[in-house]
């Protein structure tokens, strides 16, 4: 006689962040499109003179860094009794600045919030590394199966039967025909945003990420002979 068992197995890791990208956005408006278009391209400069400083692949604080073209459009307001005003023009363009160094990219968007005035920042996204995200994914699947193996010999025990035999294992969900893969891991990168501190009568800009959270889900299918 044949004992079926089908269990579902998980595990979750967390692991400090290797990686930063800071998104922001330089912009600006006003009556005239020119001015509003040289604003933009002239601070986009200056970011871009203070990120080359700091851009080195392999060592970083900056290993990567990119920008998008400079966005413009025009718009007629209108104001709270029904009149539309004046055209107003706008100018924008994003920046993408990945850091390793995370002391070196607060203080390089504090600096930029207090003396670039079209400078906001999107947000950063927290990550790890290609290589050790895979090795993490790679031990939480592993941990995932372990823990499957082990609620089914915890039920074989129960029933006083032997040692359990897998016949089965697939992502959370595909043992059943015509089911999908549930759970899997978790996405790789939080969003964070920036807090603001004063120090020494200044505005400092702390950008503090949590822990990345990776987690797996896997079910099983044992038999005890």
């Amino acid at each position: 006689m044949t004992t079926e068992f089908t269990v579902r197995g998980s595990h979750i890791a967390y692991q400090r962040p290797e990686r930063g990208t800071v998104r922001v956005t330089l912009g600006f408006e006003g009556p005239q499109l020119k001015p509003v278009y040289d604003r933009v391209v002239h601070d986009l400069e200056s970011v871009q003179q203070s990120v080359k400083a700091l851009h080195d692949p392999e060592h970083g604080p900056v290993t990567w860094w990119s920008t998008k073209h400079v966005r413009t459009w025009a718009e007629r307001p209108w104001n709270q009794d029904g009149k539309q005003l004046p055209l107003v023009h706008h100018a924008s363009v994003g920046v993408e600045v990945k850091f390793r160094d995370f002391a070196r990219l607060s203080a390089w968007v504090g600096g930029h919030v207090t003396s670039t005035q079209g400078f906001s920042l999107d947000g950063v996204v927290w990550a790890l590394t290609e290589k050790n995200r895979q090795e993490l994914e790679r031990s939480v699947r592993t941990r995932a199966v372990q823990d499957a193996a082990r609620r089914a010999q915890e039920y074989a025990d129960a029933l006083g039967l032997g040692p359990v035999r897998a016949v089965a294992v697939a992502d959370a969900g595909m043992l059943s025909t015509g089911l999908s893969p549930m759970g899997g891991a978790a996405a790789p990168y939080q969003r964070m945003s920036a807090m603001a501190k004063d120090s020494s009568g200044g505005s400092e800009m702390e950008l503090a990420p949590d822990d990345i959270e990776v987690s797996a889900e896997v079910d099983a299918r044992f038999v005890v002979d």
